[in-house]
């Protein structure tokens, strides 16, 4: 009876209860305290892991656009952004052997992993829990481009002023940090597109309705980096042309040329040693297959030396690059060993006409021509690019040339 009575008061008596539910309840309410500060622990560590992954493989893609090696720059970013601990070694991979992008040459795969002992988790699964990150990016086109300015520090790299007229056809571009990084003013008339920068490209009216403005790009990549070093080691012929003088150039050794009458370029490479590849007021010369270099014997002691260009605006010119060989489509090419001390200006009559890159990696490069210049499929990679004056350029391009537009590049993540 006195048990019955126990039970009975146990039951009425609410505080007894809630106490034994209470009890009852501790481990399910600890539980999921301990499980919900693991998963912020687990999700604030994912989130960290992802940026590291997408930071990499931005890098390791924009490394690959720069022809770097691109395991080392990916473990570099890793190094900077190492917020998370990785426990396991990363994987680098290009092309990605997994994922949407495998086998995609253009592609670079970063993934990441690290084992974590989480409080609660840890004590009920009885040890640590990977969790997992992975990022694809990829260099992907961005437009046809004609002109780049290598020019890395901060000033303009493009500049378009006075009564110049361009319809390229194809893009220009500059390497250039600066806000102004390409500019166009005067009374310019400017149809080419894209216009692109590292830094700012301030809109103009001078551009063509439609041009395409991409201020804050990445940098592109020097097209012609491949091109073969210049080495010459034997003596230099005279290359100077007088006035009212015609005279028959070959391949070869030239020390300087000073070209005020008429000049026939033969197929071929011609060196310039030192000097000027200088054209007079009356120049006229012509060639097929030809490609000029402006380099130095002395280069190694005194980088001084590489040779210049300086066309007179009343030269006329007829001058076509090669086709195939390794200079196809290459019509100048300056030493890129050459100081930053010098401008080289191309200028010519109506009648002048260019087929091919005009290479001038390190030096500054200077359009100021007569209005209806012929310009055949040409690439201008200068420095600095400056088209001033009264220069009119239309850029065609005749099928086989071996010369062509170059493929800009931009890095975005895919995955």
């Amino acid at each position: 009876m006195r048990m019955a009575n126990l039970c009975h008061r146990l039951v009425r008596d609410r505080r007894g209860a809630m106490a034994m539910i209470t009890a009852l309840s501790m481990p399910v309410l600890i539980g999921g305290v301990g499980l919900a500060a693991d998963t912020i622990q687990w999700t604030y560590m994912k989130r960290a892991m992802q940026r590291q992954a997408d930071s990499a493989a931005l890098a390791g893609a924009f490394a690959m656009s720069q022809q770097n090696v691109i395991s080392t720059t990916v473990t570099a970013d890793l190094a900077r952004n190492n917020n998370v601990l990785l426990t396991v070694t990363p994987v680098i991979q290009s092309p990605p052997t997994a994922g949407a992008y495998s086998g995609d040459a253009r592609a670079v795969r970063v993934a990441l992993a690290t084992d974590v002992r989480l409080p609660f988790v840890g004590f009920v699964m009885g040890g640590p829990i990977r969790i997992p990150a992975e990022a694809t990016a990829k260099v992907i086109s961005q437009g046809q481009y004609c002109v780049l300015a290598l020019e890395t520090l901060n000033t303009t790299g493009v500049t378009i002023n006075g009564n110049t007229t361009l319809d390229f056809g194809c893009g220009i571009m500059s390497n250039s940090p600066s806000a102004s990084s390409v500019t166009a003013g005067g009374s310019s008339v400017i149809n080419a597109t894209p216009i692109a920068a590292v830094g700012g490209v301030p809109t103009s009216n001078n551009y063509a309705a439609g041009t395409q403005l991409i201020p804050y790009s990445v940098p592109q990549f020097d097209p012609l980096a491949a091109l073969p070093t210049p080495d010459i080691r034997n003596s230099s012929n005279n290359g100077n042309v007088n006035p009212n003088q015609v005279r028959d150039l070959v391949p070869g050794n030239y020390s300087g040329m000073d070209i005020k009458g008429t000049a026939n370029f033969a197929p071929g490479i011609y060196y310039i040693d030192g000097g000027q590849f200088s054209l007079g007021s009356q120049a006229i010369i012509n060639g097929t297959g030809v490609t000029i270099i402006l380099t130095s014997k002395n280069t190694a002691d005194s980088p001084s030396t590489i040779a210049t260009a300086d066309i007179n605006g009343t030269a006329q010119v007829n001058l076509t690059a090669p086709t195939s060989g390794t200079y196809a489509g290459v019509l100048f090419y300056q030493d890129r060993r050459a100081l930053d001390n010098a401008t080289n200006k191309f200028n010519g009559t109506s009648n002048s006409k260019y087929q091919g890159a005009i290479y001038f990696p390190k030096q500054q490069l200077r359009f100021n021509g007569t209005a209806g210049m012929d310009i055949k499929c040409m690439q201008l990679i200068g420095r600095r690019v400056d088209f001033i004056g009264d220069s009119s350029i239309t850029n065609v391009c005749p099928a086989n040339s071996g010369a062509s537009s170059f493929s800009g590049t931009r890095v975005k993540l895919v995955a």
